[in-house]
Order: structure tokens, then C-alpha cells, then sequence
């Protein structure tokens, strides 16, 4: 692995932290990688000061030319994909063509915030002062520090630096110390199409040395976070002392509504992959399956049937259609919903443990559980794993107010074939994004986002670059 090749990058270069180093495990096998270097609160506060002396310079470079370097990064990352793949499957453990895909989702990032980049606009309004004009213009906020997940390393970075640098700003990445890896990887595309030093910086290491310095420093104007809604919470409440901007990814329990005119088997050849992707460890992810009674039964066999022959295993085999779970932490929570599920009266169709023949690593069956009152925890919280919990419902107007009774709201879905439904579950389903015969979400041209306790905030679109941006009037009167 690359992590005595790279480390930290602080102002255009790779170096070693000066504190002690980070244990990466394979979650297929259990078995170590390699260290990855871990920064202290001194390095940490080297790339802020990096960052903002960049940023003096960079908010001015021509937007065209921010635009040829994003593009160029893209070019690289496109010509590194072999090697991104596999260090993301050997860190993540989902399966090499999911990281394929996800590496091809991260630098459509730069491709379209690349050309977001040549269109911040401002606007004239006019005044009501006599020979006065009034400008609207969009200034880059500064340096941002960006906070992500383990779950897609690559593209929640990409999401961020992406709109950063377009808009002018400079970045500190601070990723999940469960997968170093590719995230040095990424930056290293970065710096090899040829970002000023200074304008990217990474930091890798335990939150006590990471987290403190940059939500205390009044240089770092912006935070952008991809993790739980607990941690964007506390993320909140630190950052009120130095008012920083504040964009976050926070948790999800998605809904799906499986409407009575649903086309069964087309639904199902969407919802099983979707739910056992990266071993359901998605914020998007459908968690609870609301089904119509007149389907219930057909759906939970099908879907039941339809895990069961998944084939789990290392994500170097290509024929290994699911991963491990990312450690043990995450086996344990799976087995606590399924526990809760048994006592609920729950039904367990398929799974509900460790696969058998699988004593290494951190895999569980998918799983299908059905007869689950609505406050068992496999249905009123996000599961975060291979778990898929059906349940039937008679009416429109149930499955509706059942679908919302959460705090939560990034995604839902719903499959039906009548437009007058389609239009109702778009409008009616409280989230940020909302699936229609669909699950495709997250697409550089679209905003990604939740409301209420999933988060505030868009990446990608045109809605994207502007949470990078701050707004100034000028009132000028000649």
C-alpha cells in the first residue's frame, strides 16, 4: 500500500506527521494493510496556515484557468482508476466495481464544477438612489475544512474540494482514519495536474490532534461534514464560536412506498441491489420498505429470495456481488437491530447473522426481516448495514404519514406507475431528494441534501458552489 509513499500533504508536498501512525485493516480478511502517518495538532496547524496563505492567491487566479486545473485533475484521476479501484477495495471492502464506479462518480465532481467555475454569476439591480446601481457579487468564502466518511472516500471528498476550488476557496481534507488510502490518492491527481501548493492540504489522525485546530481557528471559515447526526451537532455548536459556515451530510432512514400498480419485479430488480450495495452502508440507502398489502407477501419472498443468493466475498473477486462490513463496530450494531428485531416479533426471512463459511473479516448475511412494529429499531432507525425491513400498508395516506414519522429526511423512494401518484409521493415525502421509479441520486449536475436531522446544505449542481461562496452588495451613486 501507499502510505509510506505519501502521509500528509502540506503545502505541495508529501511528508511524514510528526505524531504516532494509524493502523489500516483490510475488513475482508482482518488482516493489516499497513500505517498511515497521523498528524499532530502542530501539523495540522501547518496546513491551516498553508491553506490561508494560498488562499490569497488563488481567489484570484481567472476562473477559466481554476477550470483547466479541475479538468486536468479529472484527466489524471480517470488515468489512475486501476489503482484507485483497488485501494478503495482493499480499505472499504465493497466490491472492486462498486469502487470503480464510485472513482468515476468523484471525478464527474471535477468535470462539472470545473465548468461551475466559469459561470458564478452576479447581477445588477436597480437602485433607487438617483445615478446609483446596485452589484450583487459572489466572493470565494476561503479556506474550508472538509470532514468525511468511510463509506465512499473518494467521492465525499471530491463533493467538496470539487466546488471548493472552483469557487476559489482552499481546502483541508480531514478524512475518516479507517481509509487513508485513497484519499492521499485523490490528492495526489490533484497534485500531479498541478494545484498550487498550499491550495489542498491533507491531514490524517485521530480527532484529538485533527478536530480541535481547525474548528478553534478563526482561519478556517467553512466546514463541510459527511458523517452522523450526532457529530454535525457537535460540529454546530463548535463552530459557533468563530462563526463558521457550516455545510452538513448527516444521516438518512429512507423510505420506500411500493404502491399497488408497482411493477413487482422491475421494482425488485432495483430495490435488492440498491439495499445490499457497499453492504448497506449508504446514507441513501432504502432502510424500510413500506410495500401495499396486496403486494406484501410476493415483494418480502422476492426480495428474501433474491439476497439469499448473493454472493458475499472479498471485493477483489470479481464475482463477489457484496462486501464485509468496515469493522467490528459495525458487526455489533448490525446484531443489536437484529436482536431488537427477534424480541419485536419480527420474522427473519433470510440472514440475520455471520454467512456461514465466513470466519474472517467483518461480513453479515443480507438480511430481510418482516412483521416489525414501526418503533422496532430496524425500521425507526438508520440501520447503516444489510438490513431490508418490509412492512405492509393499506392506504395512500398510511404509507405517507408512516414514511414521514421520522426525524430524519435525505432520501425516499417510491415505485408506482401512475403519474398522478408520482407527482403526490415528489410533493408529499418529506426529504432533500426523492426517488421516483429511481434510486439514482447522486450525480455531479444534481443537488445532494437532506432537511430536518439529515443535514443543511447541497453538493453538486449549480446549487452546489455556492455554499463556497459569500454574497456582497455594492451600492455605487455617481
Amino acid at each position: 500500500m501507499q502510505y509510506d509513499r505519501y502521509g500528509l500533504f502540506i503545502d505541495g508536498k508529501w511528508q511524514r506527521g510528526s505524531g504516532s501512525v494509524l493502523a489500516v485493516h483490510d475488513p475482508a480478511t482482518g488482516e493489516k494493510l499497513g500505517e498511515a502517518s497521523a498528524a499532530t495538532v502542530e501539523d495540522v496547524n501547518r496546513a491551516i496556515a498553508s491553506a490561508a496563505a494560498a488562499f490569497a492567491t488563488w481567489r484570484h487566479v481567472p476562473a477559466w484557468t481554476r477550470a483547466e486545473l479541475l479538468h486536468k485533475a479529472a484527466d489524471v484521476m480517470i488515468a489512475r482508476t486501476e489503482e484507485a479501484a483497488r485501494v478503495m477495495t482493499l480499505e472499504t471492502g465493497k466490491p472492486l466495481a462498486q469502487a470503480k464506479r464510485e472513482w468515476g462518480l468523484s471525478h464527474d465532481q471535477f468535470r462539472w464544477q470545473a465548468e461551475e467555475a466559469r459561470r458564478i454569476y452576479g447581477r445588477i439591480v436597480e437602485s433607487r438612489a438617483p445615478g446609483g446601481r446596485i452589484e450583487v457579487h459572489h466572493e470565494p468564502v476561503g479556506v474550508i475544512a472538509a470532514f468525511t466518511a468511510w463509506n465512499f472516500p473518494a467521492f465525499l471528498i471530491a463533493r467538496k474540494v470539487a466546488p471548493a476550488l472552483a469557487a476559489g476557496c482552499t481546502a483541508i481534507v480531514r478524512p475518516s482514519r479507517e481509509v487513508p488510502g485513497i484519499s492521499m490518492l485523490l490528492i495526489d491527481c490533484l497534485r500531479e495536474a498541478g494545484i498550487p501548493a498550499g491550495v489542498v492540504n491533507l491531514v490524517t489522525g485521530t480527532t484529538e490532534t485533527t478536530y480541535r485546530p481547525i474548528m478553534d481557528s478563526k482561519l478556517v471559515r467553512k466546514i463541510s461534514l459527511t458523517g452522523s447526526t450526532a457529530v454535525g451537532q457537535q460540529m454546530i455548536r463548535d463552530s459557533a464560536s468563530t462563526m463558521k459556515r457550516v455545510s452538513m451530510e448527516l444521516g438518512g432512514n429512507a423510505p420506500v412506498l411500493v404502491f399497488d400498480d408497482a411493477d413487482l419485479e422491475k421494482t425488485l430488480d432495483l430495490c435488492v441491489p440498491v439495499k445490499f450495495a457497499n453492504a448497506g452502508q449508504v446514507c441513501v440507502t432504502a432502510d424500510r420498505f413500506y410495500v401495499h398489502e396486496r403486494l406484501h407477501d410476493d415483494f418480502a419472498k422476492g426480495f428474501a429470495a433474491r439476497a439469499a443468493s448473493l454472493k458475499l466475498g472479498h471485493g477483489l473477486d470479481d464475482t463477489s456481488q457484496m462486501g464485509p462490513l468496515i469493522n467490528q463496530r459495525r458487526v455489533d450494531a448490525i446484531e443489536g437491530i437484529v436482536a431488537d428485531a427477534k424480541a419485536r416479533g419480527g420474522k427473519i426471512l433470510t440472514g440475520g447473522g455471520r454467512p456461514k463459511g465466513q470466519n474472517k473479516g467483518f461480513f453479515f448475511a443480507p438480511t430481510v426481516i418482516t412483521g416489525l412494529p414501526d418503533d422496532a429499531k430496524a425500521i425507526a432507525e438508520e440501520n447503516f448495514g444489510p438490513i431490508a425491513a418490509i412492512t405492509p400498508f393499506a392506504s395512500d395516506e398510511e404509507a405517507f404519514t408512516r414514511a414521514n414519522a421520522t426525524e430524519m429526511g435525505l432520501a425516499a423512494y417510491a415505485f408506482t406507475k401512475d403519474a398522478k401518484r408520482m407527482r403526490e409521493a415528489s410533493a408529499r415525502l418529506e426529504a432533500g431528494m426523492v426517488g421516483i421509479n429511481s434510486f439514482a441520486l447522486a450525480a455531479a449536475e444534481a443537488p445532494f441534501g437532506g432537511i430536518k436531522a439529515s443535514g443543511m446544505g447541497r453538493e453538486g449542481g449549480s446549487e452546489g458552489i455556492h455554499d463556497y461562496l459569500n454574497v456582497k452588495l455594492a451600492q455605487m451613486v455617481v
